[in-house]
């Protein structure tokens, strides 16, 4: 299957409510030219350096979703453009996105990334981290941020009641945040799914699902 036939298939099955991400890191920009001309216009990248490379010769109207843990030194390369930053962990990291963001007379949206899976090594604030946080004075002064919402990756395992649990959690975390709005804070996007459990976070209320493997195979240039 092509990749312009896979996107189509994917978007066809997915609700209104749904936004599809790209995931297109690792691979060649002949294949995010091809998913372009098939009409998708958000993409997913996990390192910035590449995703900027990317940026500079794909057309200007994509936007670039960075989905892999950032690093506070590697913010400044992607300020200019970024559209969301789904992988903000911590308040260090909100604040250097502000300063950049601010150079460039930019707000930049963000999603608080939760810690939901039981692997130790995922990244994610706790429900209690989060609630500080956005609490906090310190947050409330940030004025070239939004966070627009939440992400989370459940454990990688078979087990779907677990997948589901952990997703459920997710979404009721999501629930309890949707009353609270400030100037940088209006939670409408809850980014959990991918491509092999994408269908059961759609279950659990997910509003964004990063897919690439189903979109792209597993071919890459890396």
């Amino acid at each position: 299957m092509s990749i312009k036939e896979s996107i189509l298939e994917i978007k066809n099955s997915l609700p209104d409510t749904v936004t599809l991400v790209a995931v297109s890191k690792t691979k060649p920009v002949s294949d995010l030219e091809e998913a372009y001309a098939a009409g998708q216009r958000i993409f997913g990248e996990n390192k910035i350096q590449e995703m900027t490379q990317k940026w500079e010769v794909m057309p200007k109207d994509i936007q670039w979703h960075m989905i892999g843990h950032v690093q506070t030194n590697k913010v400044k390369y992607m300020s200019e453009y970024v559209s969301l930053v789904h992988g903000v962990d911590s308040f260090k990291l909100l604040k250097e996105i502000n300063k950049q963001a601010k150079k460039h007379n930019r707000v930049i949206e963000c999603l608080l990334q939760m810690h939901i899976a039981e692997e130790s090594t995922k990244f994610g604030l706790n429900e209690s981290e989060l609630k500080d946080l956005i609490a906090s004075d310190d947050f409330k002064s940030l004025e070239n941020i939004k966070v627009t919402g939440l992400m989370g990756m459940a454990t990688f395992t078979e087990d779907t009641e677990q997948i589901k649990k952990e997703f459920g959690t997710l979404k009721q975390i999501y629930n309890t945040l949707q009353d609270i709005k400030s100037t940088n804070l209006d939670v409408k996007i809850l980014s959990m799914g991918m491509s092999g459990d994408y269908k059961l976070a759609i279950e659990q209320g997910s509003t964004m699902v990063r897919i690439g493997s189903s979109i792209f195979g597993s071919r890459n240039y890396l």
